[in-house]
């Protein structure tokens, strides 16, 4: 009862005038109880936990109603009249003949002493099979001596049906038309209460879980309805079960939906999915408007933000759910916007304060302030008469973001109780949300190092170009080791690499980019493949016994039209032929894996055409778990020979016949080279005296192969850099020799060498310096120049850019 301060009174504590609480019994076919009320244990003396599972007949004085469920022997029993519709089974009603049926007993009491009982039993329409339905009440409490039968005459022809069929979704918040119009049919057939029990029927949140002004507003519109199918003014006999019944079951509902919410979210580590699961989880069980809200450093993935918020914050609407019309919100609200939130809002005040903000109902005035604190959009219509609840959603004691919920005008507003249902929501999406959220951060960490690792180079190298690929393992993360390079060396030749360290993960990156620095070092050196290899080799011993991977190295001589090739336990590259278009793996010795140590590795050369492909990848591409690795060799080389309009073309092709589905899950490198060399008449050699008389007559060579080309508009500064880099050499070398050669690709390179060591360097120079400013004058007007070591000496060299007529 409501006693007009919001306190409820249980019905045993304060009479309610007409209404008597009922123990509310359930039996199954077996006579054992299933369902004992707290109405029960006050009216028969034995609690819940000991009457479950008990033969109902031995704790209630009911024995006529339990006779085989049907069994009309008991001379007490009160039997309906003929016109009560029972000999004929409705849609489903078991067939229970004798019943509903009712009586007086006398028990001995359970709190309050000795007590006449009346009682009467119903069947229970639904899943299985004989199962009873018995209430009891304390006949002293009824006024005189009225025999009283809580059930309903038959009237087929009842005026109110209709409207009673409408009222019933009321009165069972989950109830369609379709379920209450059937219920009143068979209320009106058989003239007595039906209660259906489904399997499958889930009670929807309300704002009133557990609350006491619910559950007597819901015993109100109870006793109107029983009223009304009586067709009888007055306030009948209670058939609602004791409050303190309902607010165990509809706490127990609360917590069941969270549960429920709980294992809907968080299936994934996406971050997007997870933004979905958590604002859908809402809609419509709790809410019929939720929209999701985070700061741009969360959704960004980077890290953990700094700081409260504050008006300056970027907040990203990530998701919009509603069961308004489609498209209502779109123009408004729309999901991707970035927004920076006014300070006098409830969004502000959520955020800044981490905890929610409850508006039971927006008013005309509270929307006018709040839609005028967004320029150039009317929230008015879509916020007005609603009610709204915004929750923050921290992690760590730090907002992430929060969510806007809002009910539309004419279901019950937000309270309390949904106060603390939402925040409760919200913390659990919350560490769902940080869970998702550092993941992202870890996945973004682990692409930048990665990304970082691949090499940054032109795909047009001199006499060769280039394609790349690299796809991280699909199980085992993004960041693994293998890695693929170009390098530049002297006489215009490349440097072509692939390795795999084994392992994966941050410290298999590590190593592959100590290796990868290493070999880059090396090749500077112009050491043979064999001998890098074996280098290497030492240095990764040296690094430590974990130190294992695979690597081939091969050096593109363009001018010469010739690969030199060094195997370290690598799968052999494939060449495809231009002349024919077939394709073969390269026979090449395979040493064993770089870190082993002791074992040679011997230099392979092998002569190559114009046009000619070379394909180099690692083990993931051609490596299926349970096939042998020569059926993936093989589709390699099939689909390496296929044509293509372009390089990218060409390894888009090899990708997508061995890159398929879940069958690869390491890391893939894939790198492909076509060898276009340098036809002879592009190339000009001298050999020169280190003497000063040479540097004027090698000026005129240049001038005039330059002319010969059709290039003389080069000819000025091609001049002017010979002329410094050749002084340099005769004035600072310990040479016997030198040697110029000019290579025509793209650009114009000059190649000085000889036979002494020592490299040159930029110098600094004072005022009145005489020399030392040669290769500054080099640095000035070159596109890109350096010195190397070679076998027999150094090499001093520069590129050109060309200005074609």
């Amino acid at each position: 009862m409501d006693r007009g301060n919001g306190e409820f009174v249980p019905a045993q504590r304060e009479a309610v005038p007409g209404r008597i609480p009922l123990a509310v019994v359930v039996a199954d076919a077996c006579g054992l109880v299933t369902h004992w009320s707290s109405g029960a244990r006050r009216l028969f003396g034995a609690g819940r936990a000991e009457a479950v599972g008990r033969p109902v007949a031995d704790l209630l004085p009911v024995h006529g109603a339990l006779r085989a469920f049907g069994d009309p022997g008991d001379p007490d029993a009160y039997e309906p009249g003929p016109d009560a519709g029972l000999g004929t089974e409705a849609p489903g009603i078991p067939a229970l003949h004798g019943y509903p049926r009712a009586g007086r007993a006398r028990t001995t009491g359970g709190e309050g002493g000795p007590l006449d009982v009346l009682w009467w039993a119903y069947p229970l329409a639904g899943p299985g099979q004989g199962r009873l339905l018995v209430l009891a009440a304390d006949a002293g409490r009824l006024p005189g001596d009225r025999r009283v039968f809580p059930g309903f005459a038959p009237h087929t022809d009842f005026p109110g049906a209709d409207a009673l069929a409408g009222h019933l979704p009321d009165i069972l918040p989950s109830m369609g038309p379709a379920a209450s119009g059937r219920i009143v049919a068979q209320v009106l057939e058989l003239g007595y209460p039906v209660l259906e029990i489904s399997q499958s029927e889930r009670f929807p949140v309300t704002h009133d879980w557990g609350m006491p002004k619910y559950l007597e507003r819901r015993a109100g519109r109870q006793r109107a309805a029983a009223a009304a199918l009586r067709g009888a003014p007055g306030a009948p006999l209670a058939g609602a079960d004791d409050p303190d019944d309902l607010e165990y079951a509809a706490v127990r509902e609360r917590l069941e939906f969270l549960n429920e919410v709980s294992g809907g979210i968080g299936t994934s580590l996406d971050l997007e999915r997870t933004i979905r699961e958590v604002t859908s989880a809402a809609v419509p069980r709790f809410t019929d408007f939720a929209g999701t809200h985070l700061r741009a450093a969360v959704l960004a993935g980077e890290g953990f933000p700094d700081g409260p918020p504050d008006v300056t914050t970027v907040w990203h609407r990530v998701w919009v759910e509603h069961n308004d019309e489609p498209g209502r919100w779109d123009d408004t609200v729309p999901v991707g916007e970035a927004i920076a939130f006014p300070e006098h809002t409830p969004f502000f005040q959520c955020m800044v304060t981490g905890e929610p903000v409850l508006i039971p109902r927006i008013s005309e005035e509270l929307g006018e302030r709040i839609s005028g604190q967004f320029e150039k959009r009317d929230l008015r219509p879509l916020i007005n008469g609603r009610s709204m609840l915004v929750v923050p959603l921290k992690a760590r004691n730090v907002v992430l973001g929060f969510m806007v919920l809002m009910r539309r005008d004419g279901r019950e507003p937000f309270n309390g109780m949904d106060r603390t249902t939402g925040a409760e929501l919200a913390a659990r999406a919350g560490l769902v949300l940080d869970n998702a959220r550092m993941y992202t951060y870890q996945e973004n960490v682990a692409d930048t190092l990665q990304d970082s690792m691949l090499p940054q180079f032109s795909p047009r190298m001199a006499g060769c170009d280039t394609a790349t690929r690299y796809l991280p393992g699909t199980r085992l993360g993004r960041v693994g080791g293998d890695w693929f390079d170009t390098i530049k060396l002297p006489g215009s030749r490349t440097a072509l690499v692939v390795g795999d360290v084994m392992g994966h993960g941050l410290n298999s990156a590590a190593m592959m980019g100590q290796m990868r620095t290493a070999v880059q070092t090396m090749a500077a050196l112009d050491l043979p493949p064999g001998q890098l290899l074996r280098n290497l080799d030492d240095i990764a011993q040296r690094l430590g016994e974990h130190y294992l991977a695979t690597c081939l190295y091969a050096v593109y001589d363009p001018i010469r039209s010739r690969l030199s090739i060094a195997n370290a336990g690598h799968i052999p590259p494939v060449l495809v032929r231009a002349e024919d278009g077939r394709s073969r793996l390269l026979d090449l010795p395979t040493g064993a894996p770089i870190g082993v140590g002791g074992v040679p590795f011997e230099t392979a050369t092998v002569p190559v055409a114009p046009g000619d492909r070379l394909v180099l990848c690692t083990d993931g591409l051609v490596e299926v778990r349970g096939q042998d690795i020569g059926t993936g060799l093989a589709a390699l080389c099939e689909s390496a020979a296929h044509p293509a309009a372009s390089m990218d073309d060409a390894c888009d092709t090899i990708i997508r016949a061995l890159n398929t589905g879940d069958s690869r899950k390491d890391d893939v490198a894939l790198l492909m080279a076509r060898l276009n060399g340098i036809p002879p008449e592009h190339v000009a050699e001298w050999e020169l005296e280190p003497q000063a008389g040479e540097v004027p007559r090698a000026r005129r060579l240049v001038r005039d192969r330059l002319a010969a080309w059709g290039l003389a508009a080069a000819a000025p500064v091609a001049e002017q850099l010979v002329g410094e880099v050749l002084g340099n050499t005769v004035r600072h070398a310990h040479t016997r020799r030198m040697g110029l050669r000019l290579v025509r690709t793209d650009v114009l390179l000059c190649e000085v060498t000889d036979d002494d060591h020592t490299l040159p360097g930029l110098l600094s120079t004072a005022p009145d310096d005489e020399y030392g400013r040669g290769l500054r004058v080099v640095s000035a007007l070159a596109r890109e120049w350096g010195a190397s070591h070679s076998g027999r000496g150094k090499t001093v060299w520069f590129e050109q850019t060309l200005v074609r007529p």
